[in-house]
């Protein structure tokens, strides 16, 4: 299961670099979670200071 980035995402790029496998992309105005490439780790979530980024 991919995990995918909500509207309370403020782009602060905190996610993307402890996503092992890039699959965090830079969106305006927010980011997103290619789902092909998210391996569901979660590293990603425990670092949103927003709590945007949710199991799907």
């Amino acid at each position: 299961m991919a995990h995918k980035i909500t509207e309370k995402c403020t782009a602060c790029g905190t996610c993307v670099p402890e996503c092992p496998v890039e699959a965090i992309n830079v969106g305006d105005p927010i980011y997103t979670i290619d789902a092909e490439k998210c391996i569901d780790c979660g590293a990603c979530v425990s670092v949103c200071p927003t709590e945007a980024i949710v199991a799907e």
